[in-house]
C-alpha cells in the first residue's frame, strides 16, 4: 500500500479527458481514451511524481457513472504504477462515494482522493465519521482527504486530525486551506503519517511548514515550471523557489469566481497544447468571452514560463541532480 513517505513533490490533478462530442447534453460515452492515455504518459514521462483523477476540475460532477468508470481503468492502465495515482470519488452521499471506492479497487488502483459529502452541509463530527467508515471498508486503499471547503461545505480543524491521523490508511490530504500556524500545528499532529499537499502557490515557503508537495491543475500546460521548483525547493535553493511561485502568480486571476476558478484551467490546457483534454461537458457550455480570453492569455504566459524552465529541469535531470 502507499504510505505517506511515497508521496511527495508535484501532484499533477487530471483533467476527465473528453471526446469532441462531450458538450452534448445527449452524449453518454465521453471519456478520451486515447488522449487520456498520451496526456498521462507524457506527463510521468516528463517527470511528474503523484497523479490524482476527478476533483473538481477533474469533473467528478459531471461524469456518469460508467464514464466514471471508464476514466478509472483507462487511467490506472496508462500509469502502470509508474508513480502513484489517486482516483478521486468524491460524491453527493456516502453511500455513492463508496460506490466508486469500489469501482477504483476493481480497476486496480492503490489510493484514491476523496472529499466530504455535501450538497447539505456536513458537521465536523460527521466527516470524521466518513473517514472512518471508509478507511475500515477499504483496508486495502490509500485513502488521500480531499480538504475544498468552498465547495464541500465544511472546515477540517486541525484538532480533527487527532482522530484522523490515526486511520492506519489515510495517508495524504490535498488541501490549500491552512495559514502558517495551523500548518506548523498540522504537522505536530500528523507529520511523518500524512502527507500534505498544498495549493502550487503554496509550494514554498509551505515546505518549510511541513508540505510534501503541491498539487497543480496547470501541470497540464506543461509540467516544468513545477518541476524546477520542486528541484529548487529539494536543493534548499530559496532564491529560485522564491522567483518561480513570484512568476507563477505574476499573472494573477483577481478575485476567484466559482463558476469558472476550475472549469477555465482546462480551456487554457487546451490552448496550451501540452495535451487535450477535450471541451468541458454540461452544464458548462456558455463560455463567455472575458473567460476565453483569459483563458488565452494564461496559456500563453504559462508557455513561457515553461520555454524558461524546461532547459533547466532537463539540464538538472542530464547531469544527474
Amino acid at each position: 500500500m502507499l504510505t505517506a513517505q511515497d508521496l511527495h513533490g508535484v501532484m499533477a490533478m487530471m483533467p476527465a479527458f473528453a471526446t469532441p462530442d462531450a458538450a452534448d447534453i445527449n452524449a453518454t460515452s465521453t471519456i478520451d481514451v486515447d488522449n487520456l492515455k498520451a496526456g498521462v504518459d507524457r506527463i510521468i514521462r516528463d517527470g511528474i511524481d503523484v497523479i490524482a483523477t476527478t476533483g473538481s476540475f477533474g469533473e467528478f460532477h459531471t461524469l456518469l457513472p460508467d464514464e466514471f468508470a471508464t476514466l478509472a481503468r483507462a487511467t490506472v492502465e496508462a500509469v502502470n504504477q509508474r508513480v502513484p495515482l489517486f482516483i478521486g470519488c468524491t460524491a453527493l452521499n456516502s453511500r455513492e462515494a463508496v460506490q466508486k471506492m469500489r469501482v477504483a479497487r476493481e480497476a486496480g488502483a492503490e489510493g484514491v482522493l476523496v472529499g466530504v459529502p455535501f450538497y447539505f452541509p456536513s458537521t465536523v463530527e460527521n466527516a470524521v465519521r466518513f473517514y472512518t467508515d471508509i478507511s475500515a471498508l477499504f483496508p486495502d486503499l490509500a485513502i488521500m482527504i480531499y480538504h475544498n471547503p468552498d465547495l464541500h461545505h465544511v472546515t477540517l480543524p486541525v484538532d480533527c486530525f487527532r482522530q484522523l491521523g490515526q486511520l492506519p490508511n489515510v495517508v495524504a490530504m490535498k488541501d490549500s486551506h491552512r495559514d502558517p500556524r495551523q500548518m506548523l500545528r498540522l504537522r505536530q499532529i500528523v507529520g511523518g503519517k500524512i502527507s500534505v499537499f498544498v495549493n502550487q502557490l503554496q509550494y514554498y515557503p509551505y515546505t518549510l511548514l511541513g508540505a510534501a508537495g503541491c498539487w497543480s491543475i496547470e501541470a497540464w500546460q506543461g509540467p516544468w515550471p513545477l518541476l524546477r521548483l520542486r528541484d529548487a525547493i529539494a536543493a534548499g535553493d530559496a532564491a529560485t523557489a522564491q522567483e518561480i511561485i513570484l512568476a507563477l502568480s505574476a499573472d494573477g486571476d483577481g478575485p476567484p469566481n466559482l463558476s469558472w476558478r476550475e472549469t477555465a484551467r482546462k480551456i487554457s490546457i487546451r490552448y496550451a497544447g501540452y495535451c487535450d483534454p477535450g471541451p468541458l461537458r454540461p452544464p458548462f457550455v456558455e463560455i463567455p468571452a472575458a473567460v476565453d480570453e483569459r483563458a488565452r492569455r494564461r496559456a500563453a504566459y504559462w508557455g513561457e514560463l515553461c520555454a524558461k524552465y524546461r532547459p533547466q529541469v532537463e539540464g538538472l535531470v542530464a547531469a544527474g541532480t
